[in-house]
């Protein structure tokens, strides 16, 4: 029988440059780790730090421990070496002796070394080196950003980019193990799992590699209580077990996630040899991607259901991937689920993640669109890279086949609409920049190896290039005009069909910012938080943002006179953080209500982004400590099955009521039309009726519509409420809002005296440990909402008080 074992123990870390000092090493893990471990680098995540490190990268690195052959070795006809993953261009040898080069971190290797053992050596080359080298050979390629990520098959967020450092990582990223095995191996199984009238059919289709070719070998498979045999014909086979009256896999909110271990055994005889056992599960997935009159559609269909997706975008969740152990990806994937998300894309400058983070989405019933790792470049499409291309994609797509969760393969993001929008078509010049690979190279992998799966070129990608690729109309889109250019009011003058990335920036918790920059007066513009705002012009985004909507705020409350300094520009920082944060949940609520109540024409929206991968200003709902805007709080309400939204339609404002629900909804809506003083100026009840996965539009009578900067409209339906105010904020003329707050076991309650809106509880002002269970909530006069707190130690309401922060009158 094959047996492993893992080589963790007794690693060094050496620099060639002063080959006598040898630092200890922890594998799997990088350079960067280890060095700061040993104290040798500071933390690059703190101040200014990452500018300090800049040098790592420039260097080659070379890991060593000893192989000793042992006993298992010798009662074996042969021993691999296999590394799960190496990061990125290394040399393996066992005492100077050569045993192969690698240049792919996004591939597995393994190496004969039966009857050998001595210093094992991984020689790392700096991924700058080999990079520079391919562009040289291959000449110049386009790209969003300075670094020459494009020209090496690694992580291309490690570069830098609009939320991320520059961290060019090497190392032994992931295991590295013995494994022993004698007459036959399993190499590789493929298993294709389809369901038809209630009948689930696994094939599984198994590679071997053999020590003895003249053995008679067999493999015998079972699932869910059935059994089946085939035997194996030279270096293959296939078995097939059908099962009756399987249960489905469902996306969460849909149904449940029945999950099925399968296990098959490579025999010589009866004597087993080599196992492999996964776990899947039953479902079917198409996209549907039919015209009508709306333009070319993108709808996920998943056993025969059509699905909204309430998805978000998933960067990798630390800079160095090493450290995101599987209790993180499963904190971090249920909060996703928590906040009623049902799709994670995995985008494209990042990683094929581990089998941790596939493994929690086919439990928590969060599906998987998958990025191939090709992002805003033009990638060459010449040796070395284009076997590398291949070779990466038949693993990953063979090693993401089990899992049910995994619904859609996607080839890029955002080099289609590059090469026709940013000016590359022009600078290419004829040259390969990718084209080959997304409607060449993958989708003939994924139609050979994974037919069960849907897969589109890119994303953004209108399905030809006779359309416009970021085209709204056809296929998925991008849109960063809003942000970028235009105020977010901009995303309800469209209706995409799929909306696959869209979002808002605002700083980190307040928690994460003093950690990551301590001592640092904080200002918007300080140095700290500039150099942790990586995106071009962001902060000035941010600023342009915040005048469209709010008065710029004063210094004259007892609060301001508290709060740390502010930048040249007048804006206290407190009150920056807290409106920039509200900016971002409203941006995000105005796009997702709007296209929501469009369903179906609109099929779904992928927030960016879901996680940071250091503590940083970006787009994410989830900080990079782990902590939880109030966007992310945002999110819970926006994807919840149930969701009214007000909108001004071409016949006056109506109320969108949507409902994701199986069950069809219906009752009366409160509608109040009301003063900023708390007055109500017309009520009336409505009756609506929603079927089961449908939107119904109720009219608002003319006479609750608000008038003027003073009125806005209240509306209430089963538990739920939305407001709506006709003008921005700048223009409302709020009371001084004010608030009563007591202690209650778990948490506090706030009892409104007078309008109070985008009430938030910034937790981790009273705790670095603490946690609110919500986050912007506005009240009437006469309310109360409790705010449970998890993680404070000494609870205390002045304390309460002071962390508490609303919408206030302009001044």
């Amino acid at each position: 029988m094959l047996q492993a074992t893992p080589l963790t123990d007794g690693w060094i870390l050496r620099h060639p440059e002063g080959a006598a000092a040898a630092l200890p090493a922890t594998v799997p893990g990088c350079v960067h780790t280890d060095l700061l471990a040993s104290g040798v680098i500071p933390d690059p995540f703190l101040g200014r730090a990452e500018t300090e490190v800049a040098w790592v990268g420039r260097r080659d690195w070379t890991y060593e421990t000893g192989l000793e052959a042992g006993a298992a070795h010798a009662a074996h006809e042969q021993t691999d070496l296999v590394f799960d993953g190496l990061d990125t261009v290394a040399e393996i040898l066992l005492d100077g002796r050569l045993l192969g080069r690698v240049r792919n971190m996004h591939r597995s290797y393994r190496f004969d070394v039966t009857g050998l053992s001595g210093r094992l050596s991984v020689r790392f080359a700096s991924a700058y080196a080999e990079a520079e080298a391919v562009r040289g050979r291959l000449g110049e390629r386009p790209a969003a950003y300075a670094e020459p990520y494009q020209y090496v098959r690694k992580m291309a967020c490690s570069f830098g980019w609009d939320w991320g450092p520059t961290l060019v990582t090497a190392g032994i990223w992931r295991p590295v193990r013995l494994e022993h095995w004698s007459t036959a191996r399993i190499a590789r199984v493929r298993p294709l799992v389809t369901v038809e009238q209630g009948a689930g059919t696994v094939e599984l289709a198994v590679d071997v590699e053999r020590t003895r070719v003249e053995v008679p070998l067999a493999v015998e498979a079972t699932v869910g209580g059935v059994r089946a045999r085939a035997e194996i014909d030279g270096a293959s086979g296939v078995v097939r077990l059908q099962v009756p009256d399987v249960r489905l896999w469902w996306p969460r909110g849909y149904g449940e996630q029945p999950l099925y271990d399968v296990e098959l055994t490579l025999l010589h005889g009866d004597a087993p040899l080599d196992v492999w056992r996964r776990r899947i599960g039953f479902r079917s997935v198409e996209l549907d991607r039919r015209s009508d009159a709306d333009g070319t559609g993108f709808t996920l269909v998943v056993n025969g259901e059509r699905l909204f997706a309430r998805g978000v975008n998933w960067i990798p969740d630390d800079v160095f991937p090493s450290r995101v152990t599987r209790d993180r990806y499963r904190r971090r994937l249920r909060q996703a689920a928590d906040a009623g998300v049902d799709l994670v894309r995995v985008w494209g400058g990042g990683i094929y993640e581990s089998e941790d983070f596939y493994d929690a989405c086919d439990e928590l019933g969060l599906l998987v669109w998958q990025d191939f790792p090709f992002a805003c470049a033009a990638y060459p499409e010449e040796q070395p890279l284009r076997g590398e291309v291949e070779a990466e994609a038949r693993e990953n797509v063979v090693r993401l086949m089990p899992h049910p969760s995994l619904v859609l393969w996607n080839g890029n993001n955002e080099n289609l609409w590059g090469f026709r929008d940013w000016g590359w078509e022009p600078r290419l010049a004829g040259d390969s920049w990718g084209e080959g690979y997304y409607l060449g190279v993958l989708p003939r992998v994924v139609a050979e190896l994974d037919p069960t799966r849907p897969y589109t070129a890119g994303s953004p990608w209108s399905g030809s290039w006779e359309r416009h690729p970021n085209d709204p109309a056809h296929g998925t889109h991008h849109s960063w005009e809003v942000w970028n250019r235009e105020d977010y009011a901009e995303y309800r003058a469209h209706v995409p069909r799929f909306v696959a990335e869209f979002g808002w920036q605002a700083p980190p918790a307040y928690a994460t910012l003093r950690r990551a920059l301590p001592g640092e007066e904080l200002a918007p513009d300080s140095p700290g938080m500039l150099h942790h705002q990586k995106a071009d012009d962001g902060n000035g985004k941010l600023r342009r943002g915040l005048e469209r909507h709010f008065a710029r705020p004063g210094k004259d409350s007892e609060k301001d006179s508290e709060n740390e300094s502010g930048n040249e520009s007048g804006w206290d920082f407190d009150r920056w953080h807290y409106l920039t944060q509200v900016n971002q949940a409203r941006a995000v609520a105005a796009g997702i209500e709007h296209w929501r109540s469009h369903w179906p024409v609109c099929a779904g929206t992928v927030v960016w982004q879901l996680n940071d991968c250091w503590p940083v200003t970006s787009w994410a709902a989830i900080d990079g400590d782990g902590r939880e805007k109030p966007l992310y709080h945002e999110l819970r309400r926006l994807y919840a099955d149930r969701l009214l939204t007000l909108r001004v339609r071409e016949r006056g404002l109506e109320l969108a009521v949507v409902n994701q629900a199986a069950q069809a909804w219906s009752g009366m809506v409160r509608l109040r039309r009301m003063s900023v003083e708390g007055v109500v100026a017309g009520e009336a009840g409505v009756g609506f009726g929603a079927e089961g996965r449908r939107v119904a539009l109720v009219a608002v009578p003319k006479e609750l519509e608000p008038a003027g900067p003073k009125e806005f409209l209240v509306a209430d339906a089963g538990g739920l409420r939305t407001v709506y105010f006709p003008v921005p904020d700048r223009e409302v003329p709020y009371p001084r809002p004010e608030f009563d707050v007591a202690l209650v076991p778990g948490g506090i309650v706030v009892t409104a005296r007078t309008l109070v809106r985008d009430l938030l509880l910034q937790a981790d002002r009273l705790h670095p440990d603490a946690r609110a269970d919500r986050g912007l909530v506005t009240l009437l006069p006469g309310e109360a909402v409790t705010i449970g707190v998890s993680g404070w130690e000494t609870p205390d309401a002045e304390a309460a008080r002071s962390a508490l922060y609303c919408m206030e009158p302009s001044r």
